[in-house]
């Protein structure tokens, strides 16, 4: 333990402009009880409007890769080197990554200076390297219940659900305005295995003119574009507006009357998709692939399941959403938002992980 009476520990992310996990990572910094543990970030550059909010907490933020490349291997130890005195010279008791990709450089630097190092378990896939870094971690962070396949002879694991803070996301927040239309919403990462043209091609096959999509997320890309031709091509164009990348969703979000995630069930899947979560949060009726991830957040609300890909499965589940009655949406949401409160809540996942953080300093 460092020679502070508190534990010291660094987060690792690659940034918090297009990390996913940028805002539970901030809210877990926040959460941590400062009479007993000393808190640093470590990321890759300070681009991004929600830099300056996590920078607001006041804890040091240090613009450093602790990662590097593993090839050529000579000459790896050379290259891990900087990474481990960073570690070392701030006397970190542990090193818990947010990192998504497989890399384990940053693990084998902590290791090689006796550092703590942990990780959560963000996405799915596993190949050699995930096998490595598993290895390498004393212990890792899951966050759906089918992630514990990929390291069966992993004692040193626990399911630890995202935290969510309900009182930040919660529509009395917000005062909802008058639509004509019934209003669609889909936040997203926006790459192909998103399935952002299954939601589209849905709406499409509705051919009903009082439906309208907002997609919210970066679409400045090749699939952006594929998806805005796919509009043209369908003739949707009007139906379907592409809002951007916001800091803020929630006020989109309390404007809608159903949430759509129609994520693909292919490549790396979700691990625990927040921006699902959030729409829980927010109170308003759901609708999602029945693909890992997603079904562990929903296990509970089977019925707003639809087979992944499936566009005409997917048209009728809108269409018996549109249907109901606004109290009936209304109920639907509060018992989202209820289970929401209940499984994901933000002190639940912040008093795990103060209690993981103790047990590891505890064991050195």
């Amino acid at each position: 333990m460092s020679t502070t009476s508190k534990i010291k520990i660094l987060y690792t992310i690659p940034n918090f402009d297009t990390a996913g996990s940028g805002k539970v990572v901030y809210d877990l910094v926040k959460g941590l009880d400062t009479s007993k543990f000393d808190v640093a970030i470590a990321c890759t550059h300070n681009r991004g409007g929600f830099f300056k909010t996590v920078e607001a907490l006041g804890h040091p933020i240090y613009i450093f890769d602790t990662k590097t490349n593993y090839r050529p291997y000579f000459s790896l130890l050379k290259r891990l080197r900087p990474i481990s005195k960073f570690y070392k010279a701030h006397h970190f008791d542990i090193v818990h990554s947010w990192q998504w990709s497989n890399d384990w450089t940053e693990a084998l630097a902590a290791r090689l200076v006796g550092k703590k190092w942990i990780y959560t378990k963000k996405a799915m896939g596993f190949n050699k390297h995930w096998k490595i870094k598993s290895y390498l971690a004393n212990f890792i962070v899951t966050i759906n219940d089918e992630m514990t396949q990929y390291f069966p002879n992993k004692k040193s694991q626990k399911l630890i659900p995202l935290g969510i803070d309900t009182d930040y996301y919660n529509a009395a927040n917000f005062e909802k305005k008058e639509s004509r239309f019934f209003e669609i919403i889909t936040v997203a990462n926006l790459v192909p295995v998103k399935g952002i043209e299954v939601l589209i091609r849905a709406i499409a096959h509705l051919k009903d003119k009082s439906i309208r999509l907002s997609v919210l997320g970066d679409n400045a890309n090749d699939y952006g574009a594929s998806i805005k031709a796919l509009c043209e091509e369908l003739q949707v164009e009007d139906q379907v507006i592409f809002l951007g990348k916001q800091l803020d969703v929630r006020p989109y979000i309390a404007n809608s009357d159903l949430y759509v995630i129609p994520t693909l069930d292919q490549g790396r899947k979700e691990g625990m998709p927040m921006a699902l979560v959030e729409a829980m949060s927010m109170g308003i009726p759901i609708l999602g692939s029945n693909i890992t991830g997603i079904n562990f957040v929903l296990k509970a609300f089977e019925g707003l399941l639809f087979t992944a890909g499936d566009f005409k499965v997917l048209a009728e589940k809108i269409s018996h959403n549109q249907k109901l009655s606004a109290s009936e949406r209304h109920k639907l949401g509060k018992h989202l938002r209820a289970y929401c409160v209940k499984e994901f809540a933000m002190h639940k996942f912040i008093e795990a992980h103060q209690e993981l953080y103790t047990k590891l300093v505890t064991k050195s």
